[in-house]
């Protein structure tokens, strides 16, 4: 299976900040990559924001050696975990780039040369990345993601999206999860569109690259359309791109609307993990529901189930936890068994620990997370995500997080923690209780300076009042 697809004629097919590459130069530095590597049972890159890394990365593939993305902002501890558990024999970073003391021999990609194009060597089965998990509940874990589960899922992505090589595609997210990597690097160029990185992901630099580069697809996390909704200038840039792309976290319905406002693109939402890959999203020539990541792409199919067991209904409304079973999945945790059986069944269906709502068209509604967004209170089932979009829509309110805290009577109560200037805790809570059913309002609401975020903006509820 050649990941490595077709492309458009072309003078850069990867730039990153004000470096780039044409597909044939690529290919020639990643080809003398994989000789370097080859037979090693697996690599570690250090996925900084740099040419280095995708030239690393696609020497990897190229090798059929499995490639596992290190943070360049891991702490020693975190580091010496992925190295260690991966059993990395090589670290690929630009010379100079990488400062950890002791673990594999170092590989300076930018001293390699290029060389010749090698053929793709591994099976459709085979391993292509270690993806680590954020280790929100233990140590992160190693997720086996197969070649074949690349293929298909951005496969299935590029006919969701109508995606090809005629797109030009803008981000600057990092380059170690799915979203900056699979989707943002590897995407590209199995559809052969032209790559333009920001390096950061600022709304000034996605305005420039829509002028500049053609930029036509754009992917962001919600806290970069958020910025971008607070640079109008910069929004009113992309009225020319062809697709917005949000994911990695919910999009708050206010951010949605004001998006569309500003570039007259009403952003296409989808869901994902680590493990899954992308399996859930809106169409490019469909509808794009706030508040909604869509519906399955080809090939997956979805349930939800109560906790119990038992089947919830799709009624858009009862929520329950999202099982999936498609082609994209991963093949489990490496090293560990137990792991996996617990969350990957034999039949294929995997338990995502999300909490969804699906309705009766289908279409999915992420809730949250069944350990920190299903809130259980006074008998009723509230999802954290709900609360959050009423805090949100209040003119004076940034950021908001909500979560379940202990309480002796109702069980736990609903406690939020918002980012906001000129409104009080009281006047929160009423504000909700007008849009919401009663038992769903905040009891508490904290008013903090910032709220606690991981590398791709998502909020860390569990660090929560800390």
């Amino acid at each position: 299976m050649e990941l490595l697809g077709p492309a458009r004629d072309t003078e850069e097919a990867v730039r990153v900040g004000d470096r780039a590459l044409s597909r044939e130069e690529l290919l020639r530095r990643a080809s003398t990559v994989a000789g370097e590597i080859g037979g090693a049972s697996a690599v570690a890159v250090h996925a900084t924001a740099s040419l280095e890394t995708v030239v690393a990365v696609v020497g990897g593939i190229l090798a059929g050696v499995p490639v596992v993305p290190l943070p360049p902002d891991s702490g020693p501890a975190e580091r010496d975990h992925i190295l260690g558990d991966s059993g990395a024999q090589l670290m690929l970073a630009a010379k100079g780039a990488y400062e950890g003391e002791g673990g594999p021999a170092l590989v300076p990609v930018d001293e390699l040369g290029t060389a010749d194009r090698s053929p793709e060597r591994a099976d459709d089965a085979a391993t292509a990345l270690i993806l680590y998990t954020s280790g929100t509940t233990g140590a992160p874990k190693g997720v086996l993601i197969s070649r074949r589960a690349i293929a298909a899922g951005l496969d299935a992505l590029a006919g969701a999206w109508e995606w090809t090589a005629g797109d030009t595609l803008v981000h600057g997210l990092p380059l170690f999860h799915v979203h900056g990597l699979v989707l943002g690097v590897l995407g590209a160029l199995r559809t052969g569109s032209p790559l333009v990185h920001t390096v950061r992901p600022r709304p000034d630099a996605y305005a420039a690259a829509a002028r500049e580069r053609g930029g036509s697809l754009f992917f962001g996390v919600p806290t970069v359309w958020s910025r971008v909704c607070d640079d109008p200038g910069s929004a009113r840039a992309l009225q020319g791109a062809r697709l917005l792309v949000s994911g990695s976290a919910p999009l708050p319905v206010p951010v949605f609307e004001k998006l569309a406002g500003l570039t007259g693109h009403r952003p296409v939402e989808r869901y994902g993990m680590t493990e899954t890959l992308i399996t859930i999203s809106a169409r490019a020539g469909g509808d794009r529901r706030p508040g909604h990541v869509g519906l399955p792409l080809n090939g997956v199919e979805t349930r939800l189930a109560a906790e119990d067991g038992a089947p919830v209904p799709h009624d858009g409304e009862t929520p329950g936890e999202l099982y999936v079973r498609a082609p994209m999945i991963f093949d489990g945790y490496l090293g560990r068994p137990e792991a996996t059986a617990e969350s990957l069944a034999a039949d294929g269906w995997f338990r995502t620990g999300d909490i969804a709502a699906i309705g009766p068209d289908g279409w999915h509604r992420i809730v949250g997370r069944a350990s920190t967004d299903l809130i259980k209170s006074g008998g009723y089932r509230i999802g954290a995500g709900e609360v959050e979009n009423a805090l949100l829509s209040h003119p004076a309110v940034r950021e908001a997080a909500v979560i379940g805290t202990p309480h002796a009577d109702l069980g736990e109560q609903v406690t939020a923690y918002v980012v906001a200037e000129g409104v009080t805790d009281k006047q929160l809570i009423d504000f909700v209780a007008e849009r919401l059913s009663a038992h769903k309002r905040p009891r508490v609401v904290h008013l903090v300076e910032s709220l606690p975020r991981n590398a791709m903006g998502k909020v860390v509820k569990t660090r929560l009042g800390a």
